[in-house]
């Protein structure tokens, strides 16, 4: 058997020699071998004239008869196919045909993505490799974000595998976000009212009253003297025994300050989101639904109180960008409701969602809230309350003022770290504590009794897989995802590279 190839650096190779006594080959014989490249074409020239040929798959490879002895063998894609002989003795001859892709075609786009990869990424080693359809990156980018575009820039051939080494990246920043949290709530309310009740006079037993505050109760039983139950004084009593008649007055006026000043510090990695909750927990009922347990009553815990999220983020502009949510609540029985004999207080709730950008140490004041609410009740008794001066005693009124002001503001800051040996914050406490029971304090021994603490051995590159699953950068080209760790990377991402 020979074994017949064609050459890259030719488009055009001459096959001689077979042998006059190959002229007939059993079916059943190992076939010949033909090696053409893709786009390229070889000439098959036989001892005995060819009266037909054959070709198994015409998408892979296809001949052309030039002369009885010659036939043109022409590459269409890259496979593998059969090709058949019929010779004008009556003997078949067969050959295994391999078309191999043109390495012209490869190597010039493989150069084509080494220059971008040259231009966009200066001064750093990368090599690509092609093996069939998928390329190899290997090498070392100085940071996750070149290893992305490199491969971005690669797929641009086909799969991709990222075997790139990554330089450890420095030590994130961190940023610190001020919240001042400045609440004012003021309440007054005035109330004025009378209930008359007689318990004999002019022989009469009874009341007059607006049933806007709680009445006294009357009761008689036969010839004996009426009696009166009060389950609220309200404010003033008056009562005439000699004349059987009494009066309770209302009228109160109060006045409430509550004032809120919360400012937490909450501190977050760059582009990590943080949380922080002054406050508590109550007691929520929740009926069950569905199954066995329907109508059942369980309880679940809501959080209240001084709430803040946000997310913290530095823009290539060297700002902050913040996505803040603060929140305000605070319970409240005056709205609550009663469920099986248990109070379950209402919330009283002012938060707000917004995203600010701002340089470092500067401030927003991103919510203001000013409610001023009036609520005046006033009833009378018809006709009686008409009457001029006198229907005063037959009317009732209640009158509720509310003012709130809410002010939050906002202040980033980027911080370090404490550093060693250096006295770090505490709370100043009013009182000593009792003295400790140990003689010092209870740690593991310091450096003056285990020695000094091993240096520690210099950052190596880090395989991009292992770095980017801990830090993931923005993806490139709009809003794809960056590939995962060692997966194959889509192409498209800089169009077709066509060959010079």
């Amino acid at each position: 058997m020979k074994r017949i190839s064609s050459f890259s650096l030719t488009g055009l190779v001459l096959l001689t020699g077979l042998s006059a006594g190959r002229n007939a080959v059993a079916q059943d014989a190992a076939p010949d071998e033909l090696f053409v490249g893709a786009g390229k074409s070889i000439l098959v020239n036989t001892a005995v004239p060819v009266t037909k040929v054959a070709v198994g798959s015409s998408d892979v490879a296809e001949v052309t008869v030039i002369a009885p002895q010659q036939l043109m063998l022409n590459g269409r894609a890259p496979g593998t196919t059969s090709l058949i002989l019929w010779q004008q003795t009556g003997g078949q001859q067969f050959f295994d045909v391999t078309v191999r892709p043109s390495t012209f075609l490869s190597d010039n786009r493989l150069d084509a993505v080494r220059r971008q990869l040259k231009k966009e990424l200066p001064g750093q080693a990368i090599d690509v490799t092609a093996e069939n359809e998928t390329l190899f990156l290997r090498g070392k980018v100085n940071d996750l974000l070149g290893a992305q575009r490199a491969a971005t820039i690669a797929g641009a051939l086909g799969k991709v595998v990222n075997l790139l080494y990554v330089d450890a990246p420095e030590v994130e920043t961190q940023i610190l976000l001020k919240v001042r949290f400045a609440s004012v709530d003021r309440s007054k309310s005035t109330a004025l009212g009378m209930n008359l009740f007689s318990t004999g006079a002019t022989n009469t037993v009874g009341g007059v009253t607006t049933q806007q505050f709680s009445a006294p109760t009357i009761t008689k039983s036969g010839n004996a003297p009426a009696t009166v139950t009060l389950s609220d004084a309200l404010n003033l009593l008056v009562l005439r025994p000699d004349l059987n008649l009494g009066a309770t007055i209302k009228a109160l006026e109060s006045q409430g300050l509550l004032q809120v000043l919360a400012e937490p510090n909450v501190l977050a990695i760059d582009g990590k989101k943080a949380s922080f909750l002054a406050g508590g927990e109550f007691p929520f009922p929740t009926i069950q639904g569905g199954g066995s347990g329907v109508g059942q009553i369980t309880i679940q815990f809501r959080e209240y109180g001084i709430r803040l999220n946000f997310t913290p983020k530095r823009t290539p502009r060297g700002t902050i960008h913040l996505d803040v949510a603060p929140e305000v609540s605070a319970l409240d029985y005056t709205n609550g409701l009663t469920v099986q004999g248990f109070t379950v207080p209402a919330l009283t709730t002012r938060k707000m969602s917004t995203e600010v950008e701002l340089a470092e140490g500067q401030s927003f004041a991103i919510g203001g809230l000013l409610d001023n609410r009036l609520t005046k009740t006033f009833e009378k008794i018809p006709f009686l309350g008409d009457i001029p001066v006198l229907g005063k005693f037959f009317q009732s009124q209640s009158v509720s003022r509310n003012n709130t002001e809410l002010l939050v503001i906002v202040t980033p800051e980027i911080v370090r770290p404490v550093p060693a040996g250096m006295t770090a914050p505490n709370v100043e406490m009013p009182e000593k504590f009792m003295k400790p029971n140990t003689a010092g304090e209870m740690r593991t021994p310091g450096v003056e009794k285990t020695g000094p603490v091993p240096a520690s051995p210099p950052v190596k590159p880090v395989p991009f897989e292992k770095l980017a699953p801990a830090q993931a950068a923005p993806a490139l080209g709009g809003s794809d995802a960056p590939a995962p760790a060692g997966a194959l990377a889509p192409a498209g991402a800089l169009g077709a590279i066509k060959p010079l």
